[in-house]
């Protein structure tokens, strides 16, 4: 296999659209296509009350390195990568992150999203601010 491509690699303020990131993959040589949705849920098991809000802040090179992670997640695979991730607040049921990943088989198809989910969390400079319904809000790390 040939090395992955990436078709879109962005961070927006806008709402996330799944369905431009399928259109971004589409490839009639690919035969899996994965999707992973990450979204804002009404809980946390550190909170005291419920979330009420997600505020996503993101350093100025982390579109950048959104592209190097999801080239480092296909890498050799062939896959094809479509990956966002939102700043700005967001409420509950809001998408923080989209990927799209279409691969020859699906076994590759589910590693490259893994893969690349897992390096966001880690790696990509951006930070969240979650909001209570109490009012509390904390700082969460590096990551979405």
């Amino acid at each position: 296999m040939g090395a992955g491509a990436v078709r879109l690699a962005a961070i927006s303020d806008a709402p996330l659209d799944l369905d431009a990131h399928l259109r971004a993959v589409d490839d009639p040589h690919m035969g899996a296509l994965t999707t992973f949705v990450g979204r804002v849920r009404d809980h946390d098991p550190d909170a005291a009350t419920g979330v009420v809000a997600l505020e996503y802040s993101a350093h100025p090179d982390a579109e950048k390195v959104l592209a190097q992670l999801a080239t480092a997640a296909a890498g050799e695979s062939g896959a094809i990568v479509a990956v966002s991730h939102r700043a700005g607040r967001l409420g509950v049921g809001d998408a923080a992150v989209v990927i799209a990943v279409a691969a020859a088989h699906r076994a590759e198809a589910f590693e490259v999203c893994r893969t690349l989910i897992e390096a966001i969390k880690t790696d990509l400079p951006v930070w969240k601010r979650q909001v209570e319904a109490d009012g509390t809000a904390t700082w969460l790390g590096l990551g979405g």
